[in-house]
């Protein structure tokens, strides 16, 4: 733990972009809070909130590496290129510092035209050497970035790989914890044979949700905390970068009411407030789907998961966990995804989510309450 957050301190460095270095600074202190409020989880409900600040920790200082590994292989591959170009020039003053450098023998301070001539070419060479010198300091400090931004690299990549083995190890401790909860309040318990039917007689997800109320049985009114005045500021359920937006049609010319993110593999999603599990498995062409319900005659729909967490019926808190997303991080080469040629376009985002959101019997923008700055 503390190798990593002290790579997360050196991606601090005044050689990488602001952001970036600001993003490593939070992530370590992210991750330090959690594990702190991990030591001292004591409950079930207390070790899945731990845990999940946990894993959202790791994810974002994961994150912050990848784009200072990435702004770092920006950085010097431009001082590289700069510098071969500058190979001839280079030569020409290493050649003229090094006739200026040592003591200067007896015979160069005379001049064919005289102590008129070397007056004046002392003159020259007085005025000359700042220039070299600016140049020579120029040229030290680009080498010397140089070498720090490939150490920096080749440091970071073995804290990346402790990453990697801590976020899993926290995934899986996740997982045992949210399995061994059993204090989440029930609002509702779920019929089994009338859910089978409601699945094989529907045919599309606006569909399933109108009939979500038959497969309940025993259900009691819970009032959950309201959240009109947060619309268009809730928390996107997972960290990704919106692929399509409600209405544009994908490669297939499909065109969904909801939103696709784009997301890391096995990111963690999580319900943006607090909200009753109506529905949680597979569903139509959708994959594992988690229907929750933050209040009555409005629900978030989030398809695509890998790993679904809840009940139908249980009332989650804010921040809870829904799901994981699919995919294998890659441990075999934990720098990768910060080529600057492709974490531009989106390289490790290898996994989707699609989401949407219903008013009534209708869907609206997911954008009109999630709050994001990302196209």
């Amino acid at each position: 733990m503390k190798r990593f957050a002290l790579a997360l301190t050196l991606l601090a460095t005044p050689v990488l972009a602001q952001d970036p270095a600001e993003a490593a600074r939070a992530a370590a202190s992210a991750l330090e809070q959690a594990s702190m409020q991990l030591d001292a989880a004591e409950s079930a409900r207390d070790r899945v909130r731990a845990l999940t600040g946990t894993v959202k920790a790791y994810e974002a200082g994961l994150a912050a590496m990848r784009d200072g590994l990435r702004d770092a292989a920006i950085r010097e591959t431009e001082l590289t290129r700069r510098l071969q170009s500058q190979e001839a020039e280079i030569a020409q003053l290493l050649g003229v510092l090094s006739s200026l450098g040592g003591r200067a023998a007896p015979s160069a301070m005379l001049h064919p035209q005289g102590p008129v001539g070397a007056a004046r070419a002392g003159m020259m060479l007085a005025s000359v050497t700042p220039g070299l010198s600016a140049e020579a300091q120029a040229l030290r400090a680009d080498l010397d970035e140089v070498t720090a931004l490939r150490t920096l690299q080749q440091s970071a990549a073995e804290t990346l790989q402790e990453g990697l083995t801590g976020v899993q190890q926290a995934r899986t401790d996740l997982s045992q914890a949210i399995a061994d909860r059993t204090d989440l309040p029930t609002r509702f318990t779920e019929d089994p044979i009338r859910t089978a039917i409601l699945i094989s007689s529907t045919e599309t997800l606006e569909g399933f949700a109108s009939g979500l109320s038959q497969i309940t049985s025993d259900e009691v009114p819970t009032e959950l905390p309201p959240i009109e005045d947060r619309k268009g500021a809730l928390e996107m359920p997972v960290q990704g970068q919106i692929l399509r937006r409600a209405g544009e049609a994908d490669a297939a010319g499909v065109a969904r009411p909801g939103i696709v993110i784009a997301t890391r593999p096995e990111a963690l999603v999580t319900t943006p407030t607090a909200a009753t599990v109506r529905y949680s498995g597979p569903l139509l062409d959708y994959g594992l789907v988690s229907i929750l319900e933050p209040q009555p005659n409005l629900l978030f729909v989030i398809a695509g998961l890998e790993v679904a967490y809840g009940r139908a019926g249980e009332v989650l808190p804010e921040g809870s966990p829904v799901g994981l997303m699919g995919g294998t991080l890659d441990g075999t080469n934990p720098a990768a995804g910060a080529s600057p040629s492709l974490e531009g376009g989106g390289a490790g985002r290898t996994e989707t989510l699609y989401i949407e959101v219903r008013q009534g019997d209708r869907p609206v923008d997911p954008l009109t309450w999630f709050a994001s700055d990302k196209g």
